[in-house]
This record gives C-alpha cells, structure tokens and sequence, in this order.
C-alpha cells in the first residue's frame, strides 16, 4: 500500500514583502494514518472575554429552568447555539461592603480584584485570567494574547470616576497587579499587526489609497502552495484568503468613509464610523487569528464602563449611561433592554463564524470557550448581583445549561474554575475562597 498524503508543518507561511500570512488547520498538516490526537494539527483550546457595559435588564436576561430552559428576549439572538451555550446566574461582584462604581465593576470582573482606589499612579489590581490562561496555552503563538476595544480613553489621566484611576477603565486585560495591557481599537492597526504591511506607515496608507492587497505580494507562493494540496485543502485556503481579502476590503471603504466626511482629527485611520462595521470588523479578525493559530486568547472590550455611546441605528439616540439610569421608567427600561439585545446580536455573528470555521475534527466553537457578560447587574443601581454572563463554546463544558448557582456565588470563585478548564495549576484566582466547577 502507498501512502501519498502530503504532510505540510502547522506552522506553514505564505510569505511577501513584508507580509506573513499563516494558513488554517488544514488536512494535509495531518500525516497519513496518524491519528489526529498524536499530531501538532490537533486543535489547540481557546478563550476569549467580551465585556459589555452598564448593567442589564435581568428579568429579560435570566431564564427560567434549567436544562431547555426558554430563551428570554436578550438572550434570544443565541438560540441556535443552544447546544453550546450555558448561561450562569447568581454570581456576585468581588465587593469589600463599600464598592458601587463603574471601575470597580469592570476591573474586578476578570481579576477578581478589588482595584486599589487611588486617582494616581499607582494602581493596583491583579492579573486578569485571560492572561493566567495565556501563559498555559498561549506561548507557542505569535500573539500569546489579543486585546481590542471600541473606545479609547488611553490618553485620560487622573480620575475617570471618584476615586479611581482612568486606568482602571482603559483596558479589561491586566498582566501583573500593576501593568495593565493597552487594548487597540483601529482594525487597520491590528490587521497590520497580524499580517504585515509594506514599509513604513506612509507607505502603507499609499499602498492602501492604491487600493492594493497585502495578498497580492503572497500570490506566488499562494499559487505553489495550492497546485500541491489535494482538493478539500485548496477550497480552504482559497475561502480562508477570500476572507483576509473581504476584510482589507472593508477597511478599505471604511478608510474611503472617513476621508469624504468630516470627522474628529483624533479618529486613527481605519476606524470605521458605524459600531456595527466597527465590532463586526474586530470579530472578524480575532475569528480568523483564532483560525491562523495567531493567538489563543482575546480580550474584547465591546464599551467600557460609563460609557456614553450612543445608539440612533437602533432607535435609542441617547447615551447608553444615561438609558442605564433608567429610574424604573418603564420606556427606558425598554430601550436599555434594546441596547442589550443589540450587544448579544453583535456576539451571535461573531459566535456563527466560529461554528462554520473548520478547526481539525470540528468547528473554531467547538474548541473554544468564550466568556460574555458585564461586571454591573442593575445599572441604575449599579449593583453588582446577581451578575449577567454566559460562556459559549465546546472548551468550556456541556451546552444546553442555564447553570444556577447559590445566592451570592463569588465571580473569583468562578474564573478559577474557568482556570481549570484549561489545566492550569493554580488554586486560587484574585479574592477567590474556593472554585465553581464548569
């Protein structure tokens, strides 16, 4: 018997001038008659954290029952994920008896952390789990970690709430109890950062008002790579670079948007004018450095705390703070539960391009556990219980599961249980005092 498969390295690049493009898991990184679990093409675990702001309405968030449990108006969007969803409810918000803020509220929610109160420089918070996890699972990517945002408030100094850094606020990714990781909001910025550009940056912006693509200085090698694969393999790389083409492409419109209409002389380049566009352009590209094997852990902080981002597309043309203070009117607990349905309506596109990604013996969700929620339960309270969250994804355990755990559940408690799910040896996470298993 002769064995033909052709056996390629995971770590395979088609590379240009001053580009480097990684491939997807492909078939033909498998050697022949290996099984898939012996091989460095076995399908890495993933993680990743996507916060949303300001609290939510937690009787259109929570369902009832436990297993098949009736999806409520929030949450709908994620219905066809059922399978790999499990909604957690009961969780409480470290809290030393006196916190009811915005930064203590997004700080705590990955550390599991009291953040030291102090408006100067010395902040001190904890390491968030996204980084403990990256250190288990991420060191043998070129990006051990991503992290992204839609606002930018880096360059705020002092006090963004009373009493509080504005560091506190700037990220949800912190590496040590005082190094804090900048979270990057342009797409053109973090498409570059993955895949390269020709030059410098002025370089760059002629290439892109050329309307060139970085896939053009890879398309002989693209051509050799794809004469020598077997048919299954070719349509891959062909959907996989008609991706980072589509992409190039909207950021492109994007670019071409913001030179024709007026716009702030703080806006970088490639930031588009829509949220939608905005959020579905960083999904994208977090989807497809998951895909690459360019990283194994994200950040994605989709608002932060307070923030005062407006919604018209939606019908909802005042700032979401100011919605979020809804007094128990009836008409604007309606249109905050609007922007919460908005926000999970963003992570349900974001969710389906994980399941339709290949990833070894199944799909991109199949081997990744994502973590959503917000650190605040009731915003015009700013309570911080019961907490609003969800994990999504076959790394993180059984679907079909609205876990409900006992009053008062410490959030510690449960990110070191996320920790476990990825064998990390840690027996404790922030403030945590014991471990909710997943």
């Amino acid at each position: 018997m002769i064995i033909t498969k052709k056996h390629l390295p995971r770590r395979t690049f088609l590379r240009g001038v001053a580009v480097t493009v990684a491939l997807p898991l492909l078939d033909s990184m498998v050697p022949a008659l290996t099984a898939l679990a012996r091989t460095s093409a076995n399908p890495r675990r993933r993680f990743g954290a996507i916060y949303v702001p300001n609290g939510v309405i937690m009787d259109k968030w929570t369902p009832a029952g436990g297993g098949d449990f009736q999806f409520t108006p929030i949450l709908k969007p994620l219905e066809p994920f059922r399978d790999h969803l499990t909604v957690i409810s009961n969780l409480s918000r470290v809290d030393d008896g006196k916190l009811n803020d915005h930064t203590a509220s997004q700080a705590s929610w990955l550390s599991g952390v009291i953040p030291k109160r102090t408006e100067a420089e010395d902040v001190h918070l904890g390491v968030t789990i996204d980084q403990i996890i990256a250190r288990q699972i991420g060191q043998d990517s070129p990006f051990p970690s991503i992290e992204v945002a839609t606002e930018d408030f880096s360059g705020y100094i002092g006090a963004c709430t009373p009493g509080y850094s504005c560091a506190y606020m700037n990220t949800i990714s912190w590496t040590s109890p005082t190094t804090p990781l900048p979270m990057e909001i342009n797409p053109r910025v973090l498409f570059e950062r993955l895949f390269g550009g020709a030059g410098t940056e002025a370089q760059r912006l002629a290439s892109r008002k050329e309307d060139r693509s970085i896939l053009d200085s890879i398309r002989d090698d693209a051509e050799d790579l794809q004469r020598g694969l077997p048919v299954h393999d070719r349509l891959r790389v062909g959907e996989y670079l008609d991706t980072i083409r589509e992409i190039e492409r909207r950021l492109q419109a994007a670019e071409g948007q913001g030179r024709t209409q007026l716009t702030s002389i703080d806006t970088p380049v490639g930031v588009p004018e829509t949220f939608d566009e905005h959020v579905g352009l960083l999904f994208d590209l977090l989807a497809i450095a998951y895909q690459a094997d360019l990283t194994s852990v994200f950040t994605f902080l989709m608002a932060r705390e307070a923030s005062n981002k407006a919604y018209p597309q939606i019908g909802v043309p005042e700032p979401h703070h100011l919605v979020s203070h809804h007094g128990n009117k009836p008409e604007k607990i309606a249109e905050h539960a609007k922007i919460n349905t908005y926000h999970v309506q963003q992570l349900a596109k974001f969710v389906e391009k994980l399941r339709t990604t290949p990833d070894g013996d199944g799909s991109l969700l199949d081997h990744s556990a994502i973590l959503y929620g917000s650190g605040m339960s009731n915003g015009n309270q700013h309570s911080g219980e019961p907490l609003p969250l969800l994990m999504i994804g076959g790394a993180a355990g059984r679907g079909n599961r609205h876990l409900e755990l006992p009053a008062r559940t410490s959030m510690a408690n449960f990110l070191l249980g996320i920790v476990g799910k990825f064998d990390v040896p840690v027996d404790k996470v922030g403030d945590s005092h014991g471990r909710v298993e997943l």
